[in-house]
């Protein structure tokens, strides 16, 4: 048989088995009130983020055989917005299970333990206290968001890491197997060649792919930090097999202001 014969058989072979995988779909929830008195609330940008998520997938006709979402405010209004959208445009869209397995890891509380731990002793963390400090007497919002990022990256990191501890926290390998569990989960309940969708966070997103690609802490920590607000990743499963087709999409977010990453 000729060689350029046998690859279009197996190129064939390939697609025919990723039609019969299920897909998994994880989105990240809208844009947070960050500087507003309760993070856990979707900002206006937010809530317009998983509306227009809605609508994308709504006209496209995407139909999910099962529908979950992590258990804070954020993740399940973004999963409600979503729905209604369906719901405005004619569309069903399945009930939304929550699932504690698709929670964020305990940043908030990480940050409270870690940091003052690091402060006497880190140069480093000091200047980005000081520079978030500065940032927060400052009108300039956008500043107030890059300066906070940067402090809470290299916290997180540093406890990743081992480098610091938080007593009484969760920690970061039973959170991704945590993750890990809720997707062994979905991928059980949805059935061959269905969609299931998962609304939640950065973390779990990034938990997904260091399932699916095998990624060390460090390179998972740097695909949580590049999940834009209401980007979707999809993954192909199968048994034990867990697969990456597309990560951090946003093709419904072309607006002004629209693309957010906190």
């Amino acid at each position: 048989m000729p060689p350029d014969c046998s690859k279009l058989r197996i190129r064939k072979a390939r697609h025919e088995s990723a039609k019969r995988m299920s897909h998994i779909v994880l989105v990240r929830h809208g844009q947070a009130s960050f500087l507003g008195a309760d993070y856990d609330k979707l900002s206006a940008n937010g809530e317009a983020q998983a509306k227009l998520l809605g609508e994308f997938w709504s006209r496209r006709a995407t139909v999910f055989a099962n529908a979950y979402s992590g258990p804070r405010v954020r993740q399940r209004e973004t999963a409600r917005i979503v729905a209604d959208a369906y719901r405005a445009a004619g569309a069903d869209f399945p009930e939304i299970n929550v699932m504690s397995e698709f929670d964020e890891y305990q940043a908030e509380a990480v940050m409270r333990e870690c940091l003052p731990q690091l402060l006497p002793v880190d140069p480093a963390i000091q200047e980005l206290r000081l520079a978030y400090e500065n940032a927060k007497a400052s009108s300039d919002s956008l500043d107030r968001r890059k300066t906070f990022q940067k402090l809470f990256e290299t916290v997180i990191a540093k406890w990743v890491a081992g480098e610091v501890t938080a007593a009484g926290i969760e920690s970061w390998s039973d959170f991704c197997l945590r993750v890990e569990r809720g997707l062994a989960e979905v991928v059980r309940a949805t059935p061959a060649a269905a969609t299931a969708v998962i609304f939640t966070s950065a973390g779990p997103i990034g938990a997904a792919m260091r399932r699916a690609l095998h990624l060390s802490a460090e390179d998972m920590l740097q695909v949580t930090w590049s999940s834009l607000n209401a980007s979707f990743s999809t993954f192909l499963a199968s048994g034990e097999r867990f697969s990456l087709s597309a990560f951090n999409a946003y093709p419904h977010l072309d607006g002004d202001g629209l693309l957010t990453y906190r």
